[in-house]
């Protein structure tokens, strides 16, 4: 486990609030409807309109943190998602549930924003996005346990996600008031590497899209085609959690060992087809296992990419960008899996986002590569930081050419001219500690 000192939990604890909504995400759309007069569609319409207005509110504040500060902007964000989940929650009128759905998501969104800045501007951002995930996996796992023991109704996931808010408002008080500025090298830098980042967004939000159509329909692939009661469903879906919670300290013992590509491209490639196995299920051994092993995935790869955005500027807005374009996927992932479920059934469904899983993980792996270390010479010098693989082309003459983009924590070498006159060349040498002939 991490050490108190090392470990920002304040700021564990806002991740933890932002993102418990989507991991949620299959008890509130199974919810809303059983609870309410709403088609299995309509209410996987409810749950992306939720996460899309949380990726809204990523995509507003990601360059907005520093000026309006970090604690005032996480209050905000609690706020809203105190009073929009809450407010959903005590009502049974479709147009209010939608609505306060949508505030809410707005807050959680809010609250991720600022998370995903600090964290990347932490010394050890995959240190600290490990710890939010296992936070909001435990959590997840609990409210999983508990919620069908509450009764029917479509408010329980909802107001836990309401109460979770209030309880991390009082730990905003020890978040900056501001966001920490980055190194004076890079305070007036322009967002970098754009190619990079731009391929990681796009290729996250697919990420996200792909998982997220399976998460959202996950409950109703064990009550109807596994045949499960809802206490089993649940169940499973904390075990699932609770191995998730294995798979992040794995992540976290593991750190860097393997680099960043290795986790993220076989993870990807792993976790496509424990989709097709639990879209696929028709029995509690299928599902339980398709969605365990799944589950214990995701969270691994998942902390490895946003250890990859953070890592592609120390003041965290493509760390705030991808976020927000895995929330968009996120949020388009409910409607997408009830639409291609209702149309094709579920394998189907499984297979179809099996595929497109295979074919993401070309470029997230690539963008992995090019940022964690490549070939620099013909004697295979890799950089990790940059600067000794900068120091090294500085000091033998090697072209420009062969040392790779420079990358946000990166050095960048300049050349100074010196007027100094050039050493005359020396033909021969005598005897240590004699004159040069």
């Amino acid at each position: 486990m991490f050490a108190p000192r090392t470990t920002p939990w304040p700021l564990v604890a806002l991740f933890t609030a932002g993102y418990l909504a989507p991991y949620l995400l299959p008890t509130t759309v199974g919810r809303l409807d059983s609870g309410l007069p709403l088609s299995a569609t309509q209410a996987g319409a409810v749950g992306s309109a939720l996460l899309l207005s949380s990726a809204t509110a990523g995509f507003a504040l990601a360059s907005r943190v520093e000026r309006i500060g970090a604690r005032a902007l996480a209050r905000l964000g609690l706020a809203l998602a105190l009073f929009g989940y809450g407010a959903a929650a005590l009502t049974t009128a479709v147009p209010a549930v939608v609505a306060g759905s949508v505030v809410g998501g707005f807050g959680s969104g809010t609250a991720t924003t600022v998370a995903a800045t600090l964290i990347a501007a932490q010394r050890d951002p995959h240190r600290a996005s490990t710890a939010g995930l296992l936070t909001v996996s435990a959590l997840a796992g609990a409210v999983y346990l508990t919620v069908p023991h509450l009764g029917p109704g479509h408010g329980q996931p909802l107001a836990a996600i309401a109460l979770t808010a209030l309880a991390v408002w009082p730990l905003t008080g020890r978040l900056p008031a501001g966001t920490p500025a980055a190194p004076a090298r890079n305070h007036k830098a322009r967002l970098p590497p754009a190619r990079s980042g731009l391929v990681l967004a796009a290729a996250m939000l697919c990420w996200s899209l792909a998982q997220n159509s399976l998460w959202g329909v996950s409950g109703q692939i064990g009550l109807t085609q596994a045949h499960l009661g809802e206490a089993t469903v649940g169940a499973v879906f904390a075990v699932a959690l609770g191995t998730g919670l294995a798979g992040v300290l794995a992540a976290g013992a593991l750190g860097a060992r393997l680099g960043r590509a290795v986790p993220i491209g076989a993870g990807t490639v792993l976790i496509a087809g424990c989709i097709v196995l639990s879209a696929s299920a028709t029995d509690l051994a299928s599902f339980a296992t398709g969605e365990i092993a799944w589950n214990a995935l995701y969270p691994v790869v998942l902390s490895y990419v946003i250890g990859l955005a953070a890592s592609l500027d120390p003041r965290g807005r493509w760390a705030v960008l991808v976020g927000s374009a895995s929330s968009l996927g996120t949020a388009a992932g409910p409607l997408t899996g009830s639409v291609l479920s209702a149309q094709a059934g579920f394998p189907a469904m499984g297979a179809i986002l099996a595929a497109g899983l295979l074919v993401i993980a070309l470029p997230m792996t690539a963008v992995a590569l090019h940022t964690s270390g490549r070939p620099l010479l013909a004697g295979a010098i890799r950089r990790r930081g940059g600067h000794p693989a900068a120091l090294v082309a500085a000091a033998t003459g090697t072209p420009t050419g062969a040392v790779p983009e420079i990358g946000a924590r990166e050095q960048q070498v300049v050349e100074i001219p010196v007027d100094a006159p050039a050493v005359p060349a020396q033909r021969a040498y005598g005897k240590a500690g004699s004159e040069v002939l």
